[in-house]
């Protein structure tokens, strides 16, 4: 589910953390980083989900869970990834280096 035109999603970001206090922050982050990094496949790829575009430079395969130990919980965050190889999202790499 993409969020790109639906304004209501920091509404909705808000409307959780009044409900669940912080402890429903790791969820609201790991939604969060997961939408960026599928936009950022999406730009990579020059292409939407499902659109057939004479730009596109691969296609997407899937994703590959990866769990980050941070200061507020385990986060499971789930890494886009790109049949041809090639992309790693930018996010994932600031995951990895802050990990512990």
């Amino acid at each position: 589910m993409t969020y790109q035109s639906d304004c209501t999603l920091i509404a909705e970001f808000f409307k959780q953390l009044t409900e669940q206090g912080l402890e429903g922050l790791p969820e609201l982050i790991r939604v969060l980083v997961n939408q960026a990094m599928q936009i950022e496949r999406q730009h990579y790829l020059r292409a939407k989900p499902y659109e057939r575009t004479t730009a596109r430079r691969g296609h997407a395969n899937g994703y590959k869970s990866k769990t980050v130990k941070t200061r507020i919980g385990e986060i499971n965050f789930d890494i886009p990834q790109v049949r041809e190889g090639g992309f790693y999202p930018g996010v994932s790499e600031l995951l990895i280096n802050t990990e512990g």
